[in-house]
């Protein structure tokens, strides 16, 4: 056994990122082994140049869209396909039902899983199943399921490497002889709800700005964050030299705009070169904590202690407190300390607005920043 690992991550690209400690840890035990990743289309980017990883195969959500013989059949010949990999052991880290069913139907004799809801007779389509402490951060939830196969594990380290070429891309992109240091802002998610005010994220701008900083804006490019970003630039004196193609970046403007701009490795590329990262609780807050840039990310209604930014070269305590200002190494999270916090809910009452994140002002955040910047 052990021979052949499928790790099962079907998430979005935060979790997917913050399982890469469990194929270094694979790695560790089974040095021969050959290890292999599944996630969804899309994700794949922040495994890429892994020296853990052996093989990234990927899922297609889009086949969700299909009418329902199209999709049952596309269903149908991806499950061949993973059984013809031969693997002998699964490891989903994912607990979803679409998981189990890929686990089962690999043919695996050694299926690991985690205890969740589910279909009826789902736990029959593991051969070891395992709790995991809610309670601890995603990154030790992921590795405490191998912990219970017997594996011992050395230090946690998320693992997201940058090649030289696509440094060198990245540099040329936003930077030049005249160039200070070099801060990404990076306000939207797919969930408002975890988003500040526009105004607010507006004013921390121009303050990063009057300090002599470059601002490095990102975003997706769904056209409701790319609307949000230019909500914000709004607020921002226009007579500021944005640079909205990055195709030709002539100046040295103090703000770049490559919102909707760049793909996934290329947003790693630039995170690479930036000196830190500002922002909310997304993808990009975890990308450039695992590029080891100090972090500093306005949380709402998630918990630091599950999703806070990791430091992999920390020694100190991680996330202790529920709620409120925690630093984890070089990562600062900025939080209301309410007892309702963390709620986890979309935004209060379902509203999509998280009052607990409109309640933190500009000022405060100001404050936090002219105290830790500086020795950045």
């Amino acid at each position: 056994m052990y021979k052949k690992i499928l790790v099962i991550k079907l998430r979005h690209i935060g979790d997917v990122l913050l399982s890469t400690p469990v194929f270094k840890a694979l790695k560790e035990n089974f040095s021969q082994s050959y290890i292999s990743a599944l996630v969804n289309k899309g994700t794949e980017a922040v495994l890429e140049n892994n020296p853990f990883i052996d093989e990234i195969i990927t899922f297609d959500r889009n086949i969700k869209k299909k009418p329902i013989i199209s999709r049952f059949t596309e269903e149908i010949k991806f499950l061949r396909k993973i059984h013809k990999k031969n693997f002998d052991t699964t490891i989903d880290l994912t607990g979803g039902d679409r998981a189990a069913i890929i686990s089962f139907f690999s043919g695996a004799k050694v299926r690991v899983g985690i205890k969740s809801k589910g279909f009826i007779g789902k736990t029959l389509f593991y051969t070891h199943l395992f709790d995991v402490d809610g309670s601890r951060h995603v990154v030790l939830q992921n590795l405490e399921i191998i912990e219970r196969m017997g594996l011992k594990i050395n230090n946690p380290e998320i693992v997201l490497n940058v090649t030289d070429e696509e440094k060198k891309w990245a540099e040329k992109l936003v930077s030049n002889s005249n160039s200070h240091r070099k801060v990404i802002v990076h306000p939207t998610s797919r969930w408002f709800f975890k988003c500040w005010r526009d105004e607010y994220m507006a004013e921390i701008i121009k303050w990063f700005i009057s300090k002599g900083y470059k601002v490095i804006l990102t975003s997706s490019s769904e056209e409701k964050e790319i609307k949000k970003i230019h909500s914000i630039l709004s607020y921002i004196d226009p007579s500021l030299n944005y640079t909205p193609s990055f195709l030709s970046v002539e100046e040295s403007p103090p703000l770049i705009n490559l919102a909707g701009k760049l793909t996934l490795r290329q947003l790693v590329a630039v995170c690479s070169v930036c000196d830190f990262y500002f922002g909310i609780d997304t993808a990009p807050m975890h990308i450039a904590a695992a590029l080891g840039k100090p972090v500093i990310a306005l949380f709402g209604p998630s918990g630091a202690f599950h999703w806070g930014p990791w430091d992999n070269e920390a020694l100190g305590e991680l996330y202790s407190k529920r709620n409120g200002i925690q630093r984890f190494g070089k990562n600062i999270v900025i939080q209301r300390d309410w007892n309702c916090i963390p709620c986890g809910q979309d935004g209060c009452e379902g509203s999509k607005i998280s009052k607990c994140l409109f309640d933190i002002k500009p000022d405060e955040v100001i404050k936090i920043l002219e105290s830790i910047v500086a020795n950045l």
